[in-house]
């Protein structure tokens, strides 16, 4: 079953006042002089927290109309909070902030998924979704000719839930049918996204969703994507219960994630 794309969240029980703290924190580590952000410029995807720009799936000459910061979120301790830049002075604190509800929310949404899917409201619990928490916070300026790029080139995310906020600017597409539908702003809503895993395991019962980000010549456009994942130990494969022999038959084989992660 492939979802509407990019599905909205409300009255889920992040507070605005949340959401808003640390996209206006965000926003205005993007806007500080470059020799103060320069010290988090790097493209070592091993750092717990980094600026870079372009994309991180560019594998050839293309450049897509974006810098961003990638980091893990969840869960907070000090030993990863020290990583976070201290200016502007309400990043760290937002941060944490914000990731802790967020966290708190991909649970719930966890345990509606598996109950609806009749897998019982934990499975999703422990190794599948424990592994670190990563972030995405995509920065899109104003572009002089958006028919020459894209923000972020088409693809389905490799983890297992995706919880977005994509603010008030227009910009996410996803493809439904073979076309590209614009997905328009929900004041207050996330939008959920299901990756790679959700639809292993659920044996192409939820779909992975492909999307991309498209340019406009007008005002800047911030996205924050939460990434759940699972533990790099764990193993994936559909579970029993999505799967009948005679009727729906596994359509794929078991791994270990993080065999996933090294070959995606």
């Amino acid at each position: 079953m492939h979802p509407p794309p990019g599905a909205s969240v409300v009255n889920h029980g992040v507070g605005e006042d949340v959401v808003r703290g640390f996209r206006d924190a965000a926003a205005e580590f993007f806007v500080m002089p470059a020799e103060k952000k320069l010290p988090y410029c790097s493209n070592d995807q091993s750092k717990p927290f980094r600026l870079a720009t372009s994309t991180p799936y560019d594998r050839g000459e293309t450049r897509y109309w974006l810098d961003y910061l990638k980091l893990q979120c969840h869960p907070v301790s000090d030993e990863l909070v020290k990583h976070w830049p201290t200016e502007p002075t309400s990043f760290r604190p937002r941060l944490a902030e914000f990731s802790e509800a967020v966290h708190e929310l991909a649970q719930t949404l966890l345990r509606l998924i598996a109950e609806g899917l009749g897998l019982g409201t934990g499975f999703f619990a422990g190794d599948l979704s424990g592994g670190e928490t990563q972030m995405n916070v995509n920065y899109y300026p104003s572009c002089p000719d958006p028919s020459l790029t894209l923000g972020l080139l088409p693809h389905c995310d490799r983890h297992l839930l995706t919880v977005l906020s994509q603010g008030d600017v227009p910009g996410l597409q996803a493809r439904h049918n073979g076309r590209w539908l614009l997905v328009r702003p929900v004041p207050g809503a996330f939008i959920i996204n299901f990756g790679h895993q959700m639809e292993i395991i659920t044996n192409g019962a939820l779909a992975s969703v492909e999307h991309r980000a498209i340019t406009n010549s007008a005002v800047t456009r911030m996205s924050v994507a939460t990434l759940i994942m699972p533990k790099m130990e764990c193993r994936i494969g559909p579970a029993p219960e999505m799967v009948d022999e005679a009727t729906n038959p596994a359509k794929f084989k078991e791994f270990v994630f993080s065999e996933f992660m090294e070959a995606y």
